[in-house]
């Protein structure tokens, strides 16, 4: 007797092969058959004819760790056929936080800060009631639609053992043992590997280098030495923006070699302009493998239209000077604002000479929601023709709807109908065994981009419009390559005895939605939000979690915890 049987679709089953004909039959969490279901008795009969089953999609690079508290769906994830996500990325966790209280006051307001989660959301949202990672695996165990497993981050445990040093100095040999041990801790509670970040982008609030920026190259082989006395884990750093010198290859291959297990570095954004420069990238993979390690390239499927604002005013922030007016609240912003010196003077270092000098072209940019009534006229518009129309400056106009909006407009490049060309590099990277595709970023950057509808975008942009790969292998790239990476056991294929992860979808109509706004944060703050087409039933554990595009009240989805739901990745 099953409890379901998905009666009459066309099985992907993640692995790359051909479709067949099959009806898929779920006991408990489990697929219990696959074939031939006419005559099987179940509690429940769906027919699906006509739709693709498939596993469900895995996101290797979330930041949910603060989500799972006030929303247990993991939306918009699941509505995109995701139903495993890895979380603890970049080094940035909210567990441990040891006894000190200060540490835990000091890991909410840079999470805020370095992944754009409104401060108010983490007071108002997160209990903060635990202190060691196995007490925060606990306090959300239960409550999940879909799996999460987390990894243990490198500046939590700076601030943790070192405290306000974390942000002065290098480690001693002693905090580094401290810190090992502190690892080893979240390890043993189902800790699925280490995180970490060298990324010039990532400051704190007080405009320090997060802590494991300071990290030297010690410490960094001795936390991954960690993890090769644990089955299941792996690692996940950022070790440079823009080109890579040989130090950061060599690193990553010596970091990988040290913990026994994969390291992905996070990100490879590729379009047919950027191929070039990406495939030298990859060539990290080549070094760690001659060394017997495995470094992998995370790569973002999609082109990002970022939604720029002089609130959390994140990118905005790397601009000549900029960083002090971003880290201003409100209030202070305004006043510089609506000074006609000091708002010059702001300008002037915007367009001074600068990696990020085209994110200042502000004629550019189009108006993508504002607040105030008087300027509902100006969504869609470039800032360009709003200002021959006002007779002012660019710079002059977008500041003017800004204040009128109090500093809530948000603006940028829209991504417009890309051509082939940079679909077809994409695909050449996906095809390259030294990436795998995610980065979604899901759960962080709730105002700026939107990027967790990466499955159901690329699907329908390489797949169902452009026809640049088949549907099977498009499925395996989201399904079984990441899960095997992360070691998932018996997740990303459809096969007996596999968990019933699964996804019913129409190939005709599979794609994602525009980019609006959604005010359903604690507080009612508001944040981008983005559903899918095409995806019409969403199984994690053998339940239905999405019907026909929305929620149900199930939630079965598990804490995934090092050994006991991973194995060991492969190495090669």
């Amino acid at each position: 007797m099953f409890d379901v049987v998905l009666k009459g679709g066309e099985v992907i089953d993640g692995t790359g092969a051909r479709r067949f004909r099959g009806d898929v039959g779920i006991v408990n969490d489990r697929i219990a058959a696959v074939g031939n279901l006419d005559i099987a008795e179940t509690l429940k009969r769906v027919d699906i004819s006509g739709k693709i089953i498939c596993p469900g999609f895995v996101d290797v690079h979330t930041h949910l760790d603060a989500q799972v508290f006030w929303d247990g769906t993991l939306s918009p994830s699941p509505l995109h056929g995701i139903t495993s996500v890895i979380g603890g990325n970049c080094g940035f966790t909210i567990a441990p936080l040891g006894d000190d209280p200060s540490a835990g006051e000091y890991l909410m307001r840079m999470l805020s800060r370095v992944e754009g989660i409104p401060l108010q959301c983490l007071q108002e949202g997160v209990p903060w009631n635990w202190r060691s990672t196995a007490e925060y695996f606990d306090a959300m165990e239960g409550g999940l639609s879909i799996n999460a497993g987390f990894k243990i981050g490198h500046s939590a445990l700076r601030r943790v053992i070192m405290g306000v040093s974390a942000t002065e100095r290098a480690a001693t040999e002693d905090e580094i043992r401290s810190m090992q041990e502190l690892l080893r801790d979240g390890l043993n509670a189902g800790g699925i590997g280490f995180s970490s970040s060298w990324s010039r982008t990532h400051n704190d609030p007080q405009g320090n280098m997060v802590p494991s920026r300071y990290a030297e190259r010690e410490e960094m082989i001795a936390l991954c030495e960690v993890l090769s006395d644990f089955e299941g884990t792996s690692i996940e750093f950022i070790p440079a923006l823009g080109p890579f010198e040989p130090w950061a290859m060599d690193l990553m291959s010596d970091m990988s070699v040290a913990a026994n297990s994969p390291l992905n570095w996070n990100v490879l954004n590729i379009n047919a302009r950027t191929l070039a420069e990406g495939k030298k990238k990859l060539a990290a993979g080549d070094i760690a493998a001659s060394n017997g390690g495995k470094v992998i390239a995370l790569t973002v499927p999609m082109t990002l239209a970022l939604h720029l604002n002089f609130i959390g005013g994140f990118v905005l922030d790397a601009l000549p000077e900029w960083e002090k007016f971003i880290l201003l609240n409100k209030e202070e912003k305004r006043r510089i604002l609506e000074d006609p010196k000091a708002r010059k003077e702001l300008n002037d270092y915007a367009q001074q000479d600068s990696p990020l000098k085209n994110v200042a072209h502000w004629g550019a940019k189009t108006i993508f929601h504002t607040k105030a009534p008087e300027n509902a006229s100006y969504v869609g518009k470039t800032v360009y023709e709003i200002s021959e129309n006002l007779g002012k400056s660019p710079w002059d106009t977008l500041v003017d709807i800004a204040l009128a909006d109090d500093l809530e407009t948000s603006f940028g490049n829209p991504v417009s109908d890309e051509p082939d060309a940079d679909w077809e590099a994409r695909v050449e990277v996906w095809r390259d065994p030294r990436a795998v595709i995610g980065a979604s970023d899901a759960g962080a950057h709730l105002d700026l981009f939107l990027s967790s509808n990466y499955t159901t975008y690329m699907l329908g942009e390489a797949v169902r419009k452009r026809n640049l790969l088949q549907l099977e292998e498009a499925i395996q790239m989201i399904t079984q390559i990441p899960a095997e990476l992360y070691g998932l056991r018996d997740r990303g294929v459809i096969k007996e005895g596999a968990y019933a992860d699964l996804v019913v979808l129409d190939e005709k109509f599979v794609g994602s939605n525009p980019i609006t706004i959604k005010n359903d944060l604690p507080l009612n703050a508001s944040r981008l939000f983005a559903d899918a087409t095409g995806i019409e039933n969403v199984f994690c554990n053998g339940k239905e979690i999405v019907d026909n595009g929305d929620f149900t009240e199930e939630r079965p989805g598990l804490v995934l915890r090092s050994g006991k739901h991973t194995r060991n990745p492969s190495m090669v």
